[in-house]
């Protein structure tokens, strides 16, 4: 008797959902997958970032035991620094989302967030929370618990240590242990995976009494997979790339260390002790099991579609279940495998990678059926416009192919975009109106591609996702997003206008079209009392991807003010005002952020003395192109082409930010820069971190790094010597200056320095001691040497005008 199901197999949330290429699973990757099937265990691995999870638990978990391990990153980690790239803020959460998705299919987790924004460096829980709202991240880690139902939590850090460690952290196994307190699916058991760190030292931990922890020898070898524990778990941390987080393997004995916090201590060396994760563990799985535990035990791995009618029986036993929740994760689980052990391949791919609401394109799609299994093509669906019934016997190994011509995307849905940036957020929370979508790391394709296949006489719907892909003479086969775009995009230059006086500075606007034949009009919309000549300009733009570049004259107001001119373009009755970002790198999927089109413009008083300036890049920033702005000539200076008469040839030279950090070239090229200070330059170097200096010698006079910083970029500054020229020329310098900061004032001072250097500034976080290691400047030989954690490349792409007006000053400096 032919039996129908219609469970939609959605990729789940630790899947790449659009721009992976598919995944094609070997005989090996299919018998673990019936492992894990035929393990009905979990575990939620808590912290606040992407990078804090240890993934040598979350690997050992997934791979040892089969359980369904899941990590749970509060923030998306927007407030870090980024060591590939300029992309900061919410470019940068893409990113680090996306590095945790590589990360989890690697090491075989999945992956949940919350709201909550990274806003940058917090000392304790409670500076955390004025600024996150806690209700809101409590209700959604309780999301996450009733929807992932783990039967182990494990926070990475401490609930009662606060100030510690970043309060992100210790917000993050706070709020683990509240919802513990709250949820009705209570975990068994709790844990803090404490380590060395937490004593202090490596000393101090040995010398702990351990009679309380949990050891796991987490660094078994797994003779399927060719690897040990933390072999996989490196290449699985390796890839937070943005963070600089590349690990060494490792082979061997290590141990892992759980505190238990709530539940019973286990007597065996089994975290699942008192734990059924076995197919008895519900109602209805004993008969599964029978059938699924018969396949893992006599699994063939040269011809793993012998175990179809098994796998086809189990899941037509699995949709009779009427626990949903287990029900919908196996029948998910065992799809994966059936559709792995029949060799099917099934995928839409789109004759272009963009479109538009107005535009066609056409969908080739590709059906085969490697096995001797009995498998037809009953129909397929895609765009909620198609439904071909076909009917169509999938013979072993004869390919299928057809298109659908003339495809539309439907007016109400939505441009391609990352979820939770639709919404305007505040500083401490990002807006999600659809509940459903908060702790996801992505949403699910909007085009659903549905594949109605019946195999060994049981119809299943299969979801795949339109995709595109071409070849890349570099790469080969290459798969890329299928996105909808507005008709047009545009794009501001530059980003942040200064205006020094009343006169006009002309802004360009560049209109890319995304379909054919395109008209409209662009205009400006600026503040009341400025003004835009011309007030608009028509176009016309023949060709898809086409881009003209147009000028506007902009008058400034007369007040000295920060605001925001927006970027409208009018098209048929529609007001279109977004701008297009592509972020693209090798080991993440191109993602596609459509933002407001927007620029700052500042009017402010300043005076800029020097002219050119030289800039040595360290881990990325727009410092250079916000030092455009003022007039200045700036000239990028690669590493290895650093020489006395190159620097020489400018009146300052700047490193930008982590330069000792990442830049090998300093180990002995440092030389050549303290010289150039002594042969009268000025030198201006920002912030490095303590750790990974390639060299110690930062200055040319003792300068000793540490982890001070200013968190509250609202502290109140100290001017410790109020008459020093650089407080006073060609700007007066004022507490005026430092209001309208952004993130962090600063960080990674230095606490300890030779008596050469004049501490110009101070400030300090609420409850501690003054920072004076802010700015330092020190007089070498003719020149000036300049050390500063202050935060100019996160101030001045934001246009905070103070910080423009002291970094004008120290350029300045003779």
């Amino acid at each position: 008797m032919l039996k129908k199901y219609t469970l939609l197999v959605l990729v789940c949330c630790s899947t790449l959902l659009w721009a992976q290429a598919p995944q094609k699973l070997n005989s090996v990757d299919i018998y673990e997958q019936v492992q894990k099937l035929n393990f009905l265990g979990k575990v939620l691995y808590v912290a606040a970032h992407p990078d804090d999870e240890n993934t040598k638990l979350i690997t050992y978990f997934s791979n040892q035991y089969h359980a369904q391990t899941a990590y749970l990153s509060l923030t998306r980690g927007d407030g870090g620094q980024n060591l590939i790239g300029t992309e900061l803020r919410e470019k940068l959460g893409a990113i680090r989302t996306q590095e945790l998705l590589a990360a989890r299919r690697i090491d075989g987790g999945e992956q949940f967030f919350t709201r909550a924004n990274d806003f940058g460096f917090s000392k304790e829980p409670n500076e955390t929370f004025s600024i996150w709202n806690k209700n809101e991240v409590l209700e959604d880690v309780l999301q996450v618990i009733e929807t992932f139902r783990p039967d182990i939590f494990i926070n990475r850090f401490a609930h009662n240590t606060p100030g510690s460690t970043h309060g992100h952290h210790t917000a993050s196994a706070q709020l683990s242990l509240e919802a513990y307190a709250l949820t009705p699916y209570q975990p068994k058991r709790v844990f803090f995976n404490t380590s060395w760190w937490f004593y202090g030292s490596q000393e101090a931990f040995e010398a702990a009494d351990k009679t309380n922890l949990m050891a796991i020898n987490s660094n078994v070898f797994y003779p399927l997979k060719g690897k040990s524990n933390n072999e996989i778990a490196a290449l699985s941390r390796s890839q937070h790339k943005c963070q600089g987080f590349g690990t060494l393997g490792s082979r061997g004995e290590e141990t892992e260390y759980l505190d238990l916090l709530k539940g019973d201590f286990p007597k065996n060396s089994s975290i699942f002790e008192g734990i059924d994760t076995t197919w008895n563990r519900i109602s209805g799985g004993k008969e599964i099991g029978v059938l699924l535990y018969a396949v893992e035990n006599n699994f063939n791995f040269e011809n793993p579609s012998v175990h179809i009618p098994n796998l086809v029986a189990a899941y037509n036993l699995i949709q009779k279940l009427e626990d949903s929740h287990w029900k919908a994760i196996k029948s998910k689980q065992i799809l994966k495998i059936i559709e792995a052990c029949s060799g099917l391949f099934m995928e839409a791919v789109a004759d272009t990678e963009t479109t538009t609401k107005d535009s066609k394109f056409n969908l080739t799609f590709e059906v085969i059926n490697r096995s001797a299994s009995t498998v037809k093509l009953i129909s397929v669906s895609a765009l909620n416009i198609q439904d071909a019934t076909k009917n169509v016997l999938l013979k072993n190994n004869e390919k299928l192919n057809f298109q659908f011509k003339d495809c539309a995307i439907a007016s109400t849905t939505d441009y391609s975009n990352l979820f939770w940036l639709k919404e305007k957020k505040s500083e401490g929370m990002y807006r999600v109106s659809d509940k459903s979508l908060r702790i996801l790391p992505e949403i699910s394709s909007n085009y659903p591609v549905v594949f109605t296949l019946e195999i060994e006489g049981t119809q299943i719907e299969f979801v795949k996702n339109i995709s595109y892909k071409f070849n890349n003479p570099d790469d080969g086969e290459t798969y890329v997003p299928f996105t909808v775009l507005p008709s047009v995009t545009t794009a501001i230059a530059p980003k942040v206008v200064i205006f020094n006086s009343t006169q006009p500075k002309e802004i360009s606007v560049v209109v890319k079209a995304h379909r054919a034949g395109v008209s409209g009009k662009l205009s400006l919309q600026l503040p009341e009392d400025w003004s835009a000549s011309p007030t608009a300009i028509p176009f016309t733009i023949a060709a898809k991807n086409e881009d003209q570049k147009f000028t506007f004259k902009v008058f400034p107001g007369k007040k000295e003010v920060t605001t925001r001119l927006k970027a409208l373009v009018e098209i048929d009755n529609q007001t279109i005002d977004a701008e297009l970002i592509t972020i693209q790198y090798p080991h993440i999927p191109k993602q596609t952020i459509l933002v407001p089109s927007e620029a700052k413009l500042v009017k402010l008083s300043i005076e800029t003395k020097a002219k050119t300036i030289g800039y040595i890049m360290g881990a990325g920033d727009e410092v250079p192109k916000s030092l455009e702005n003022l007039g200045y000539t700036v000239t990028l200076i690669q590493p290895d082409a650093i020489t006395l008469e190159k620097l020489s040839a400018f009146d300052a030279v700047i490193l930008g930010i982590r330069a000792f950090n990442v830049l090998d070239e300093l180990k002995y090229k440092n030389k050549i820069v303290f010289e150039y200070v002594f042969n009268g330059g000025n030198l201006i170097v920002q912030y490095n971190t303590t750790n990974g200096l390639v060299t110690k010698e930062v200055a040319p006079y003792e300068l000793k790094l540490s982890n001070d910083r200013v968190t509250n970029e609202k502290a109140q500054v100290t001017f410790l010597a109020p008459e020093h020229r650089v407080l006073n020329h060609p700007n007066k310098i004022t507490e005026n200056d430092f209001t309208g900061w952004v993130q962090e004032q600063g960080l990674y001072y230095p606490n300890k320095w030779g008596t050469e250097f004049i501490p110009i500034l101070a400030a300090n976080d609420a409850g501690e001691t003054p920072k004076n290691g802010c700015l330092l400047i020190a007089k070498y030989g003719k020149g000036n040497y300049i050390y500063t954690g202050l935060s100019f490349f996160r101030e001045l792409p934001e246009g905070v005008s103070g910080a423009y007006r002291l970094l004008a000053n120290m350029i300045a400096l003779e």
